[in-house]
């Protein structure tokens, strides 16, 4: 059925079903990964059959490319290279062994040679857009085990073109098998040699000469070619496809066009992504699953306990943190996308028959399916096997140890929870100053980078007492919460007050949302950074317009004093009203005027019993601040409401129409 459909309308049909399975899972809370493979399981060729994957390939593959192509963007070289001993040590020791336990138990089985090693190679790799895409989803990937994982998943796609060069000389009995095998690895070796060489040059000096011509639509054009070319290059030399969109992004992420060549990619990452996603789907064979289902049941457990225990013991040996190795483990326990591929081949070359190829295809589809719930709890899953004693995993574990050492008799000093750019600040002024001061975050590359350069940051989680307590937070003079999380400020600023009650704690937070909870919880004082800002440009507004600076301090010292109180509220618009997540807690400004037959009319405000404030009146063309409960309203008068939508509605249908 899915040749009567040519191929426009099938991608079409595919993008409304993506749209409908999508919104869906949401609803239901599941990932939209699922939704992707769902689809693709109905639509193809054993279901409706209203898609092919082969007719899909390319486009789903170019999904992969761009999703690759990005994340090169976050490793650089140096990176890279740092990163040699689990790209090449861990990730080859994870193939081998995985792939050497998987041919023992198929030999065991009695399975011959040549099928035990296609269902070895299917199996030990893991699915690179899954990880990848999911670890981003949980902001995981710059954790310890995300590096683990994309380190490991690095050489899994150097390893793919060893097996898929090795296949076709297993169907054979050639004696050039050998050669065959060893001139395209030596040809592939020496091509990625040369794309690291020349587009380390080369690349970043010809988007330097785009960004010239000042054209968003050239820039775009190009970032798309290079990604595309980079694959094809790789492509034709026999290696994957992602590799080369890998490479092209590595050599572009040091260039400072990296932020806008994320930007610029993202929504063709995004759409051939879910396109991917949807063809991995379409080799979900129901029938073929349904009558092998003990086979893939047995197959599947195998799979995901095999790799992650392997994981977890080779990152043992490697000198990482159990915690770390196990939810590495976990992560990449699924088969992968490359396993499809090897199977295809194997299939066209009878290394394996078709039932054993439907059982495998069955198994993989199956563990990606598991994936993003595996990925959802394995911080729960760690920590019942192995607690970890801190979140540093990737940070010498005797760092804190040292710290705690260093400064447990620390006594009115500082303690900064978030080093990104606010905090740095705050660090540098207090250095000038004289004020002692030390600083943890959760980015272990940014701390690193600080504690070479002679800061005292440490590798930590505010919300963890016994960090807090080493760097001495009970003898601090103050705390100060810089985290862009404002959920997570809020969790350590309870852990804060509870064990350290005495100490005084100032939060920074984006705008006053949260604000009042902040005060609840015994913040001392709360940085709203909007507000702060419309202040900083109120005083220079009114410096330019000559008002007196003593005036102006005046005013600003008010407003600080007052909590900013004059400032809640603001009059949203579509956009902004929709940009907020939690509609219950907005602060919305809004005003309603009287008609004739209003219930207000002729009334106090005292009378309404309004549960919110009212801001101003506006009353015969004069607006009056902070009006009293006493002052009668009259048709024409306009009510400026403070509050969120809900107790602005009820306020609105009570003026107007007297409902309670």
């Amino acid at each position: 059925m899915a040749e009567s459909y040519g191929l426009f309308e099938q991608i079409l049909l595919i993008f409304i079903g993506a749209v409908v399975a999508t919104t869906l899972f949401r609803r239901l809370k599941l990932p939209a990964i699922l939704a992707y493979l769902a689809m693709g399981a109905l639509i193809g060729p054993f279901a409706l059959k209203v898609a092919h994957p082969d007719q899909m390939a390319l486009l789903s593959e170019l999904g992969v490319v761009f999703l690759l192509f990005m994340l090169g963007l976050e490793f650089s070289l140096p990176k890279m290279i740092a990163m040699r001993k689990t790209v090449l040590g861990l990730g080859s020791a994870q193939v081998i062994t995985t792939s050497a336990i998987f041919i023992g138990l198929s030999l065991l089985m009695g399975m011959e040679l040549a099928p035990s090693i296609v269902l070895a190679g299917a199996l030990a790799l893991s699915s690179t857009a899954i990880v990848t895409k999911e670890l981003i989803r949980l902001q995981q990937l710059g954790q310890p085990h995300g590096q683990l994982s994309f380190g490991i998943l690095l050489f899994q796609d150097i390893a793919a073109v060893i097996f898929l060069i090795l296949v076709p000389a297993l169907g054979t009995n050639s004696a050039e098998s050998s050669g065959s095998i060893i001139w395209p690895l030596l040809q592939g070796a020496g091509l990625l040699l040369l794309l690291l060489v020349l587009g380390h040059k080369i690349l970043p000096a010809l988007f330097n000469e785009i960004a010239r011509e000042r054209s968003d639509e050239l820039f775009v054009l190009v970032a798309l070619v290079t990604a595309m070319t980079a694959a094809w290059i790789t492509h034709a030399a026999g290696l994957s496809m992602a590799l080369g969109g890998f490479l092209a992004g590595m050599m572009l992420g040091e260039s400072h066009f990296k932020h806008q060549l994320e930007n610029d990619i993202r929504p063709f990452r995004d759409v051939l992504l879910g396109l991917f996603f949807v063809t991995v789907g379409m080799q979900l064979d129901l029938s073929a699953l349904v009558e092998n289902i003990h086979w893939v049941i047995l197959t599947t457990i195998m799979l995901l306990t095999t790799k992650a225990l392997v994981i977890l013991v080779l990152g043992r040996l490697f000198g990482n943190n159990a915690n770390s190795s196990l939810k590495a483990g976990i992560s990449l326990a699924q088969g992968g996308e490359f396993g499809f591929a090897l199977l295809a081949v194997a299939l066209t070359y009878q290394v394996i028959d078709s039932d054993l190829n439907a059982v495998l295809v069955s198994t993989i589809i199956i563990s990606m399916v598991l994936t993003p719930t595996l990925l959802n709890r394995a911080d729960w899953i760690a920590e019942r096997f192995f607690p970890a004693p801190n979140r540093t995993e990737s940070v010498p574990e005797q760092q804190h140890a040292e710290a705690a050492h260093q400064h447990h008799d620390l006594t009115n000093h500082v303690i900064i929870c978030g080093y990104g750019r606010v905090g740095q600040i705050v660090a540098r002024f207090l250095k000038q100053m004289g004020i002692q001061y030390v600083a943890i975050d959760p980015d272990p590359i940014r701390i690193k980078e600080a504690s070479s350069a002679g800061e005292p940051a440490y590798y930590g989680d505010a919300k963890r007492v016994d960090i807090l307590r080493g760097l001495g937070a009970a003898d601090a003079r103050l705390i100060i919460l810089t985290l862009p999380n404002p959920k997570s400020s809020l969790e350590a600023l309870k852990h804060i007050k509870r064990e350290f009650g005495e100490v005084p704690v100032l939060v920074r937070t984006q705008d006053d949302f949260h604000l009042e909870q902040f005060q609840i919880y015994g913040a001392a004082e709360v940085v709203p950074e909007a507000l702060e800002g419309s202040l900083m440009l109120v005083s220079h507004v009114l410096t330019l317009l000559e008002v007196p600076a003593d005036v102006i301090k005046e005013r600003i010292h008010t407003v600080r004093s007052q909590r900013y109180r004059i400032l809640h509220g603001f009059v949203h618009g579509g956009q902004s009203l929709k940009a907020d997540l939690d509609q219950s807690r907005v602060i919305q400004k809004h005003a309603v005027t009287l008609s004739e037959n209003a219930y207000a009319c002729g009334k106090t405000l005292d009378s309404l019993d309004l549960e919110l404030e009212v801001s101003s009146l506006i009353q015969n063309g004069e607006e009056i601040d902070n009006p009293s409960g006493a002052v009668s309203l009259y048709e024409g008068d306009t009510l400026i409401l403070n509050g969120s939508p809900r107790d602005i509605e009820k306020a609105e249908e009570r003026i107007l129409l007297g409902n309670l």
